[in-house]
């Protein structure tokens, strides 16, 4: 399992993270979300053990990660802009990486071509998304104990964001690793990740299991005979509203047997229940935190 313990971070004088606690179970993908600027590249680095935390610490299984080169070992991050030389072949970095990890070669030949890549190009000539689909062959092959991706599909095309999500299923299901994705494209993680963390104001306010919170929070459509004021509702706990006319639109959380036998008081032509995405969980959970808008 691993642990953030009341971890704290400063780049120059700006409080990144501050007592951040968070578990992630092993064999499970968490996406870590937030706003632009919220500090989750840095929270990725605290965790690889890239940065030492200033207050607090990481666990691995009760280990601290800063400094243990045996845990390193188990840990591989793909950074949003991932370091290699300069004239660099995917076979030179491969050879690179097996001096502090073990590699297993049948599985980056399987994945070399399957991602269609020629490991004698120099990296440098490769457009973004195939130098990320280079280092995930390369993280596929060392099969961390703990794999963590900063913005992993960007660039990437759908068919091999297809392959990257099955791969990962299959790492998990062989061999129990844990994943942490941060990603602005909530619409990708929604279907991969089993919990999320959000990170906002420089700390970890929510997180929890993302069927669960979506189960908790209902986006409802609601007509009626006559025009009818939204404070009506205030029973509920309704995160945001509008109304036209006749016409009700309310987000609302809590437990949708009781919401609806609330509003059937009064007396609605039309209730439906729709489906709320993660990326409008996401949206909802900040706009209970404060933020109008989101961009």
């Amino acid at each position: 399992m691993l642990k953030l313990n009341n971890i704290s971070k400063k780049l120059g004088d700006t409080q990144v993270l501050k007592n951040c606690n968070l578990e992630v179970d092993e064999g499970t993908i968490l996406g870590l979300v937030g706003i632009n600027g919220a500090g989750k590249s840095t929270m990725l680095r605290c965790i690889a053990g890239i940065y030492q935390c200033d207050d607090g610490e990481v666990l691995i299984d009760e280990e601290d990660i800063y400094e243990n080169n045996k845990l390193k070992k188990e840990i591989f991050l793909i950074d949003d802009n991932p370091y290699y030389e300069r004239n660099s072949t995917i076979n030179d970095l491969k050879e690179f990486y097996k001096t502090f990890y073990d590699f297993d070669e049948d599985t980056f030949v399987k994945y070399l071509r399957m991602f269609k890549l020629n490991a004698t190009k120099n990296i440098n000539n490769f457009s973004k998304g195939m130098r990320r689909q280079v280092f995930i062959l390369m993280a596929l092959a060392i099969k961390p104990k703990l794999l963590m991706l900063d913005e992993a599909f960007d660039g990437l095309d759908p068919l091999v964001r297809l392959t990257l999500k099955r791969a990962l299923i299959e790492q998990i299901e062989e061999n129990n690793i844990t994943v942490i994705i941060s990603s602005h494209n909530l619409r990708e993680l929604e279907d991969i990740c089993d919990n999320f963390a959000l990170l906002e104001n420089s700390q970890i306010d929510t997180n929890g299991n993302i069927g669960e919170k979506k189960d908790n929070i209902h986006k409802i459509q609601l007509a009626f005979s006559k025009n009818i004021d939204i404070k009506a509702f205030e029973e509920l706990n309704i995160i945001t509203s509008s109304s036209e006319g006749r016409v009700v639109n309310i987000v609302v959380e809590g437990d949708i047997e009781s919401t609806t036998n609330y509003l059937n008081k009064f007396e609605p032509v039309i209730m439906d229940v729709l489906d709320v995405s993660f990326e409008e969980l996401f949206i909802y959970e900040l706009i209970k935190k404060g933020y109008s808008t989101y961009e």
